[in-house]
C-alpha cells in the first residue's frame, strides 16, 4: 500500500496534466479568445442553443484520461482541452436517485422527496425539461432514469423516451442463465412507452438510439436537448468485449487512507472505521473478496466505452455543423471512493464522494483549454439550462445559473458561489452509513450525523484534501464549528421552514453482513472514556459556548452537578429540608 495519496498528487497534477493538453493558454491569447468569443456569441444570439448533456453513474471526480495518466478517455480528453474543466462541482446528495431528482427539479432533497434509492414518489414534481419544450425545445431521455417508482415509463417534459426498470444491465443477457434465455427470457427497454428486447451492449445501445433520434428523427428546424444517461459505471460493472482485457497489465494505485492503519483513523467518527468489513467497506465491498485493482479493470474498461460515446456524438456534431451551436455537458450522477478511508461507493460526505467530474465543451462559447476552479452545484445545473436557453425561471429553483461563469463573461474570482449543503438520510437498505449532514464554506467543511452516537468533523479541503486532519476539537476553529453548526442547521429547513428527516418504508434486513474473520468494532474516542461520578457529567449537554470553553480551558467544571444519589442529591440530603411530618 502506497504511503501517500495518489490522488491528492493527482488533484494538484492537474494543471500538468491539462498542460500537456496544451490546454493553459497565454494572458495575450485568452484576450484575443475572448473577442472572438465574444463576437461568436453576438453572432449565436439569434440561433437558439442545443444541449447534450451526458451523466454517467458513479464516475469519481478524477476518473478521466487528463487526471490519471494511464487511463484512457480520448474523447473526454478532448472534451476537456478543447472546453472548460470544472474541478469544484459536487453534488448535495451522493445517491443515486435523490441526486437524479435534484438535477431533474432544481430542488435539494429535503424540498423534491426523493430521498433514497427506496421508490420514493414524484408525485408533484416537474422535470425542468417541461420548461425547455414550452420554449420551443424538443427533448429526448436516453437510458438510466431510477428515481421514484420502479417503472420505465415515459416521464412528463421528453418528446423522445428510452429507459429501464431500476439500474438496468449491462448485457442483454445479464443474470439471465442459458436455459432462461432458451425460452426467450431477456431484460427489456422501453422505447416511448413499449417494451422492446434489449439487443446490445447497454452503452453502445442507448448511444444507438440517441443517434438515430439526433440524425433521423428529432425536428431539425427546432433546438434540441438532449439528455443522455449512461448506466455505466455503477456497480457491477462489465466492459464490452472490445475493453475487456484493456487493463490487464495495468496497476491501479489505491489511496493511502485505505490502509488499516491507527494514523489513517485518528479523529475518524467510530462508523468509518467499523465501515471497513461492510456491503460499502474496502475489506468486504459488495460482500466480495474481489481486489480493488481488479475491480477497477472493469470500471475503466466500462468508462472507455462511455468515451467511445462521447467520440460519436462530438464527430456527429462537427460533421453536421452544429458544434458551435451545441453544448456538451459530461458528469456524473456522484462521486465513488476506492478505499479512501477504508471506504467504497459514495453515500458519505468526504470529498471523493460528493465530488464529481465536470466538463463542458462549445466552441465559441465556453472557453477553450481552461480549469474554471467556480465552485458549481448539481443544484445548478437546471438554472444554467433554463438561463442558456432563454426560459424563464421556476419559483421552485434553488439553485443558481452558472451561465456567466461557463462561458467566463465571469471570472471565477468573482463568482458568489452559495454555501455547499449536503444532506444525506439514512437508508434501511445499506443501514452502515448514517445520515450525514455537511456544510462547506470556502474551504472550510463541518460534517454532524444523525441519530448515531459519534463525533462531528470539520476539514479544510484546501490544505487537507484528503481529509486526514479533523478540526472539531481543535480550540482555534472553535467559533468557526459554531458558526457552521448554526449555518447548516439553518440552511436544512425545508420550502416550509420545517426540520425533518424523512424516510422510507422498511422492508427488509438491509445489507448488515461482515466478512467473519474480518475487521471487528472500532474503539469509542479516549476522550470519551472517563471514571465515574464526575460533577461536569452535565457539561457535555449543554450548549458549547465561548463561556462553556473558558472554563473548560481553566479546567474548571461549567455546569456543577451533584452526583447521583450522593451529597446533595440524595435522599438524606433532601430530608434535612423537609418540616417535621413531612
Amino acid at each position: 500500500m502506497n504511503t501517500r495519496s495518489p490522488f491528492r498528487t493527482l488533484v494538484r497534477g492537474t494543471a500538468a496534466a491539462l498542460a500537456a493538453l496544451a490546454l493553459p493558454v497565454t494572458a495575450s491569447a485568452q484576450q484575443a479568445s475572448s473577442k472572438a468569443q465574444a463576437s461568436a456569441a453576438q453572432q449565436q444570439q439569434a440561433r437558439p442553443r442545443n444541449v447534450v448533456f451526458i451523466i454517467v453513474d458513479d464516475l469519481r471526480f478524477d476518473g478521466m484520461g487528463f487526471l490519471q495518466p494511464g487511463i484512457k478517455t480520448p474523447n473526454i480528453d478532448k472534451l476537456a482541452a478543447g472546453g472548460s474543466y470544472f474541478p469544484n462541482t459536487r453534488v448535495t446528495s451522493s445517491l443515486c436517485s435523490p441526486s437524479r431528482a435534484t438535477i431533474l427539479t432544481g430542488m435539494t432533497a429535503r424540498n423534491h422527496g426523493v430521498v433514497d434509492n427506496n421508490h420514493s414518489s414524484e408525485e408533484g414534481l416537474t422535470f425542468f425539461p417541461k420548461y425547455l419544450q414550452q420554449s420551443g425545445y424538443q427533448t429526448a431521455f436516453f437510458g438510466k432514469w431510477h428515481m421514484g417508482n420502479d417503472t420505465a415509463d415515459p416521464r412528463p417534459g421528453f418528446d423522445k423516451w428510452l429507459s429501464f426498470k431500476g439500474q438496468g444491465n449491462y448485457y442483454p443477457n445479464s443474470g439471465i442463465t442459458d436455459e432462461q434465455r432458451a425460452k426467450g427470457a431477456v431484460h427489456m427497454l422501453n422505447v416511448d412507452g413499449k417494451n422492446v428486447p434489449q439487443q446490445g451492449y447497454i452503452t453502445d445501445e442507448l448511444t444507438d438510439y440517441a443517434m438515430n433520434w439526433l440524425t433521423k428523427e428529432r425536428d431539425p428546424k427546432k433546438p434540441f436537448f438532449l439528455y443522455l444517461s449512461h448506466k455505466a459505471v455503477h456497480s457491477d460493472p462489465l466492459p464490452p468485449p472490445r475493453y475487456a482485457h484493456q487493463y490487464d497489465n495495468f496497476k491501479f494505485r489505491l489511496p493511502a487512507s485505505a490502509a488499516n492503519t491507527p494514523e489513517n483513523y485518528k479523529d475518524k467518527p467510530r462508523w468509518v472505521y467499523e465501515q471497513r468489513n461492510t456491503w460499502h467497506g474496502i475489506d468486504f465491498y459488495y460482500n466480495s473478496d474481489m481486489p480493488m485493482n481488479d475491480y477497477l479493470k472493469n470500471y475503466y474498461g466500462t468508462l472507455s466505452a462511455v468515451d467511445d460515446s462521447v467520440g460519436r456524438v462530438m464527430q456527429y456534431l462537427k460533421k453536421a455543423g452544429l458544434e458551435k451551436d451545441t453544448l456538451i455537458v459530461f458528469t456524473s450522477d456522484n462521486g465513488f471512493q476506492v478505499g479512501e478511508h477504508g471506504l467504497i461507493d459514495k453515500r458519505n460526505a468526504y470529498e471523493s464522494s460528493v465530488k464529481v467530474p465536470l466538463v463542458m465543451y462549445e466552441p465559441g462559447t465556453v472557453p477553450a483549454g481552461v480549469t474554471n476552479p467556480g465552485a458549481l452545484r448539481n443544484l445548478d445545473f437546471a438554472p444554467t439550462f433554463l438561463d442558456l436557453a432563454g426560459a424563464p425561471q421556476p419559483a421552485q429553483f434553488e439553485g443558481k445559473s452558472a451561465w456567466p461563469l461557463i462561458t467566463g463573461k465571469l471570472a471565477a474570482k468573482d463568482w458568489k458561489a452559495p454555501d455547499f449543503t449536503y444532506e444525506y438520510y439514512w437508508e434501511w437498505t445499506f443501514p452502515m452509513t448514517p445520515g450525514t449532514f455537511a456544510i462547506q464554506r470556502g474551504d472550510l467543511k463541518y460534517i454532524q450525523y444523525y441519530g448515531i452516537y459519534d463525533i462531528e468533523e470539520l476539514y479544510n479541503v484546501a490544505a487537507d484534501p484528503d481529509e486526514m486532519r479533523n478540526l472539531a476539537e481543535d480550540p482555534a476553529y472553535f467559533e468557526t464549528k459554531l458558526e457552521l453548526r448554526k449555518a447548516l442547521y439553518d440552511q436544512l429547513a425545508d420550502r416550509n421552514g420545517r426540520h425533518v428527516i424523512p424516510y422510507t418504508q422498511r422492508q427488509s434486513i438491509g445489507a448488515v453482513r461482515r466478512n467473519r474473520a474480518g475487521t471487528g468494532a472500532a474503539p469509542f474516542p479516549d476522550s470519551w472514556l472517563v471514571e465515574p461520578n464526575r460533577e461536569d457529567r452535565l457539561d457535555d449537554i449543554v450548549n458549547d459556548s465561548p463561556a462553556k470553553k473558558a472554563a473548560h480551558d481553566q479546567g474548571k467544571v461549567f455546569v456543577p452537578s451533584p452526583i447521583v444519589g450522593q451529597g446533595t442529591n440524595s435522599v438524606e440530603h433532601g430530608m434535612k429540608s423537609l418540616s417535621p411530618g413531612h
